[in-house]
């Protein structure tokens, strides 16, 4: 069985860095984070609201609004090249063609003014060498294959004509329909309901697995990314504080903001009456932060060092890694010198 290890890199983040100039300072939405994505990997990046986790998306995108954001430093390696440095008019044969986005609100995405079809249409002659006969034929077939009925009739029909999981679908039926090799969600199920959301993730899964997409998820939901992901990025305040494989997360979480966001979920094995565990305090300020733990002010094991410098990222072995001074006590003096 292959691996992730094993499988082929299509995307390598290092050290991003996506900053907003405001007038109050310096929004440091995105502080040097790295990470690679195999694949048909599904890649959970996971927070608060705020912590930058559609930035980042944005970003490999190249979705930044300028002014007043700009990615200010790092590389996107897509299948070896710098996503940074592809001229403005080469970024249509990957946007929509080789990586594919979900937004939070599909209602938002879609042209209420224009058919499904059109828009469909529209979208697969962009990107493949099809006649119209041919790309309509093609986003029927897409429309059946999440699960819509009736799609010769619905795909002329336009987006208000269809609920909030029907268009969510057709969302990501225009996703995949060029066959993309990277599918990101951001938040796919935030405005559905919770069997709508079900279905939804499970459809993402089912489609991933059978066209070998890889997918970055974007939540802030712990409890979907234990069944859908397979390894996952924790964000917090603009950097990743701790990243694992899921099993190895969830048996082992290790920063104390990561612990924190699994005992919030709640479990069935759990007393109904007892009381739903919540992280003190709030998200800081991302203008303008000092160069120490950001989550300090929050953490209950928190040390005199986490207040002056920031942490260091420690191998804790199985691709475990962490930013946190708990683990990394031993370097406290030489950091000092």
């Amino acid at each position: 069985m292959e691996t992730n290890e094993t499988r082929k890199t299509l995307l390598e983040v290092k050290d991003l860095r996506t900053y907003f100039k405001t007038d109050a300072g310096v929004v440091k939405a995105v502080d040097g984070i790295s990470f690679k994505l195999s694949q048909g990997e599904t890649l959970g990046i996971v927070g608060e609201s705020g912590s930058g986790k559609s930035v980042t998306n944005l970003s490999i995108m190249r979705l930044i609004q300028s002014p007043p954001g700009k990615i200010v430093g790092g590389e996107i390696l897509f299948e070896g090249d710098d996503i940074l440095k592809v001229p403005e008019s080469e970024l249509r044969s990957i946007r929509g063609n080789k990586i594919s986005m979900i937004f939070q609100d599909p209602m938002t995405s879609l042209n209420p003014f224009l058919k499904i079809s059109t828009q469909m249409v529209e979208t697969i002659l962009l990107h493949q060498d099809m006649s119209k006969k041919e790309a309509l034929k093609k986003s029927i077939d897409m429309l059946k294959l999440v699960g819509i009925p009736a799609a010769e009739e619905r795909i002329h029909s336009y987006p208000h004509q269809f609920s909030g999981g029907m268009r969510q679908r057709v969302m990501i039926a225009m996703a995949l329909s060029c066959e993309a090799k990277i599918l990101i969600a951001d938040e796919p199920t935030t405005a559905l309901d919770v069997t709508i959301q079900a279905q939804i993730l499970e459809l993402i899964q089912e489609l991933a697995q059978k066209l070998d997409t890889a997918v970055i998820l974007i939540t802030h939901d712990l409890g979907v990314v234990a069944g859908l992901c397979d390894t996952v990025c924790v964000m917090y305040a603009g950097k990743i504080v701790e990243k694992a494989n899921t099993d190895e997360l969830y048996a082992r979480p290790s920063h104390p903001y990561t612990d924190g966001l699994i005992k919030s979920v709640p479990r069935l094995d759990k007393a109904q009456n007892g009381k739903l565990f919540s992280i003190e305090g709030q998200p800081p300020n991302v203008i303008d932060l000092p160069p120490c733990c950001p989550f300090h002010p929050r953490c209950s094991r928190k040390m005199e060092i986490c207040t002056k410098q920031y942490p260091p990222v420690v191998d804790l072995g199985k691709g475990h890694e962490v930013a946190c001074w708990l683990y990394a006590e031993n370097k406290e003096n030489s950091t000092d010198e």
